[in-house]
C-alpha cells in the first residue's frame, strides 16, 4: 500500500475503532451528521493551527480554537447562515459539544462569531490550514493528473463598476516616415511570467463585479459577484484555489494556480479546457516538467475547427481514441468538486461581503472537502 494511502487508512481505524466509541461514552450518541463532522475535525485539527495570544488583548486562543471548530462544522453540515449554526448548537448537546462547549451559556454570541470569522479573513487563516493539510496528507504523492477549472459564486454585494481608462487611438495604417509606432501593452498573461506569487495575485481584479458564460445549451448567463478558480488532483482533492471578481477570464488565474500547486504537491499532467488554450500557458506548464493536455479553442478558425471535426470521424471510424483524450476524461472532477463544494458544503450560502470574507467562506468549505475526500479514498 502506498505511504499516502496507509496513513489515511490508520487515520479513518482510529477515528472508526476508537474514536468513535469514545465520543459516545464522552457526548452521547452520534447521528451520521455528528460523525461527518468528527471525521473531518479529526484529519483537519483547525485548532492546532490557532495562534497563540499570551499577554496580548485578544480572544483566548482556545475559544477561537472552538469558534474555528465551529466553522468547520458549519461547512460540513451546509446550514445556510450563521445564526442557524447557533440555533443547532443550542438544541444540539452533542454538536457543540465536539466544538468545545459543554454548557449552552458558553457559546459565543452571533457577533462573536463575525469578529472572529472577519480575524480568519484578515489573517488568511484558514487557506494556510488547508495548504498545511494538503502538504501534510498529498506532498509525497504523485499526483496523476491536475484538473484546472473556474466556477461562478454568486455575491450578496452590489457590483462594482469598472473605471473607464482613456487611451489614446492609434491611428489607422503604417506610420509616416520616421515615425514609431508605439509598442503594444502587454497582456496579464504576459506580465504574469515575470512575476512572483505574491505580485501575479495583487494583480488580479477582485472586487464584485459581473461575470458571464456560456452554459451547456450555448445560451450566455450573467452573475453577480466572484469566480471561484481552482486545481483539483485525482480523486478529486482541491490542491489550490485562487478567488478574482467574476469578470476575470479563466486564462488569467492559470499560472497563479500552477505556481501553488507545484509547491504543494508533485503532479504529470495539467487539464485544462479551450478557456486556458494559450501559448503562455502551455509553456510555463512545460517549463514546471508538466505535460499540458489542453483543449483547442478554435474561434475563428474554421479550417482548424473542420480538421478537428475530419479527424475525429476517422479516429471514430477506426474505433480509436487517443490516449490523451483519454487522460482528459480525468477533467470531470473538476466538475463533480465545483458542484459539491456548492451544494454540500456552503458555496451556494454566500452571504459575507468582501474578497476576503467571501474567499474564507468559500475556502472553510474546500477544507472540509479535502478532508472528506481524503477519507473516501480508504472507506
Amino acid at each position: 500500500m502506498h505511504p499516502v494511502r496507509e496513513k489515511l487508512s490508520q487515520i479513518w481505524t482510529n477515528i472508526q475503532g476508537c474514536l468513535f466509541a469514545f465520543l459516545e461514552e464522552e457526548v452521547g450518541p452520534l447521528t451520521q451528521a455528528h460523525q461527518e463532522v468528527v471525521k473531518v475535525l479529526e484529519l483537519v485539527r483547525i485548532e492546532e493551527f490557532v495562534p497563540s495570544d499570551k499577554g496580548q488583548a485578544h480572544r483566548p486562543a482556545k475559544e477561537r480554537g472552538c469558534l474555528a471548530r465551529g466553522f468547520v462544522a458549519k461547512a460540513v453540515l451546509n446550514p445556510p447562515t450563521t445564526a442557524a449554526l447557533l440555533e443547532r448548537l443550542k438544541s444540539d448537546a452533542t454538536l457543540r459539544r465536539l466544538c468545545g462547549w459543554e454548557r449552552r451559556n458558553e457559546i459565543p454570541s452571533e457577533s462573536t462569531f463575525s469578529r472572529t470569522f472577519a480575524y480568519f479573513a484578515a489573517t488568511e487563516f484558514v487557506s494556510r490550514v488547508h495548504e498545511a493539510l494538503v502538504k501534510r496528507q498529498q506532498g509525497s504523492r504523485v499526483v496523476g493528473h491536475i484538473s484546472r477549472d473556474a466556477t461562478a459564486i454568486e455575491g450578496r454585494e452590489k457590483p462594482v463598476k469598472r473605471e473607464s481608462v482613456s487611451r489614446e487611438r492609434r491611428k489607422r495604417g503604417r506610420p509616416k516616415k520616421g515615425e514609431v509606432a508605439p509598442p503594444p501593452e502587454p497582456t496579464r498573461l504576459e506580465r504574469q511570467v515575470g512575476m512572483s506569487l505574491e505580485q501575479m495575485l495583487q494583480d488580479l481584479p477582485k472586487t464584485c463585479d459581473i461575470g458571464c458564460k456560456r452554459n451547456s445549451k450555448n445560451s450566455v448567463e450573467y452573475w453577480v459577484g466572484y469566480k471561484l478558480h481552482l486545481d483539483i488532483a485525482d480523486g478529486q482533492i482541491p490542491i489550490s484555489a485562487v478567488l478574482t471578481s467574476a469578470s476575470v477570464h479563466d486564462s488569467q488565474a492559470a499560472l497563479p494556480l500552477a505556481v501553488q500547486t507545484v509547491a504543494r504537491v508533485t503532479s504529470l499532467y495539467d487539464l485544462m479546457d479551450s478557456a486556458y488554450d494559450a501559448d503562455i500557458i502551455r509553456q510555463f506548464s512545460l517549463n514546471l516538467g508538466h505535460v499540458p493536455l489542453i483543449d483547442r479553442n478554435f474561434k475563428g478558425d474554421v479550417v482548424g475547427r473542420a480538421e478537428r471535426q475530419a479527424e475525429c470521424r476517422r479516429l471514430e471510424l477506426l474505433h480509436f481514441t487517443l490516449p490523451e483524450d483519454e487522460r482528459f476524461k480525468e477533467r470531470s472532477t473538476a466538475e463533480r468538486v465545483n458542484g459539491r463544494l456548492k451544494d454540500e458544503f456552503g458555496g451556494r450560502f454566500v452571504r459575507v461581503r468582501g474578497h476576503a470574507k467571501v474567499l474564507t467562506h468559500l475556502m472553510f468549505g474546500l477544507l472540509a472537502l479535502t478532508a472528506d475526500q481524503l477519507l473516501r479514498l480508504v472507506t
